[in-house]
């Protein structure tokens, strides 16, 4: 559950960094933008150290499950898109996908 918890975190500082850029060099918004946005993207390299797995590719592909249905949530609260059926399906699919990388049983 932990490793959910920061997920979740790491998460919303990538999908706001993102943001940040894309503010700025898409929606026309101040290059000030991009500070804040750097230090989200910061943040969110720190919390990947902080999952539970031994080596940090297993954490990053695990990780892609949460980024897609955290940024199908941003799609929906921030932008005001519902995410489609295919979206949440889709969705479904990776995060499944992530649960089987991070839990899958591994010899000792």
């Amino acid at each position: 559950m932990r490793s959910f918890a920061i997920y979740m975190a790491a998460a919303l500082a990538e999908i706001g960094g993102c943001f940040a850029f894309w503010a700025w060099l898409r929606l026309s918004k101040s290059a000030l933008w991009v500070l804040p946005g750097m230090a989200a993207l910061a943040l969110f390299a720190y919390l990947l150290t902080r999952v539970d797995s031994t080596f940090a590719g297993r954490a990053y592909a695990s990780y892609g499950g949460v980024y897609i249905a955290s940024s199908l949530l941003w799609l929906w609260i921030v932008e005001g898109a519902r995410p489609d059926r295919w979206d949440l399906i889709g969705a479904a699919i990776c995060f499944l996908g992530a649960a089987v990388i991070l839990f899958g049983p591994r010899p000792a």
